[in-house]
């Protein structure tokens, strides 16, 4: 079975390819396949987000596809940046321009008031145009400053209040145990395992 993943982000593709390991499938991205595609994410929800990069991508190369939308929900932001989490510093904003944004308008929030969740949301589509979602979300805090090297996206200010410390300081060792992308994958491995039982085939 081959599964391409729906996203040119190679901190995902690693991600998605360690938890995934052992279900006897090819993980394959976007350029190994070869395919230049550019899919706007205009969608109202996750779901929706994530249904049309995985259907988009299985309809152009003929194989399984798997696309997640996630982001990251701040209690004292009224649940933002939360779906516009890639864009709310600005299109071409980088990780650090991010991370930056969000701490400034986080400068006077105490602490015990920054509660926050990652949350995820995974499509896997099929050729036929079949598609099924399934989501995991990791509670946690924002940090006050930013913390640690590792990951990407918001990880080195998102706390993980069991360890004391963000996902940038803990690393993937952790984080692919523990994530929301990690609980909604495993949620995915059991529908890629019925995949296989039913004969279901990427090509």
């Amino acid at each position: 079975m081959e599964i391409v993943v729906a996203t040119k982000n190679k901190g995902k593709i690693k991600e998605i390819r360690e938890v995934l390991k052992g279900i006897d499938a090819e993980i394959l991205s976007l350029d190994e396949i070869g395919l230049e595609i550019e899919i706007e994410e205009d969608g109202r929800t996750y779901s929706e987000n994530a249904v049309k990069k995985a259907a988009e991508v299985a309809k152009r190369s003929g194989r399984i596809s798997l696309a997640d939308d996630s982001g990251l929900e701040i209690d004292a932001l009224n649940g933002k940046p939360g779906i516009n989490s890639s864009r709310f510093a600005g299109i071409n904003a980088d990780d650090r321009e991010r991370n930056l944004k969000i701490l400034e308008m986080m400068k006077d929030v105490p602490h015990g008031k920054r509660g926050a969740r990652f949350r995820c949301v995974i499509a896997i589509a099929e050729p036929n145009g079949k598609s099924y979602t399934c989501e995991g979300v990791c509670e946690g805090e924002i940090a006050e400053s930013i913390r640690g090297d590792k990951g990407f996206g918001y990880d080195p200010i998102f706390i993980i209040p069991e360890y004391g410390k963000t996902f940038g300081e803990l690393g993937p060792e952790v984080k692919d145990k523990i994530s929301h992308r990690a609980k909604a994958l495993e949620k995915a491995k059991e529908l890629i395992k019925g995949f296989k039982r039913s004969g279901i085939r990427g090509f």
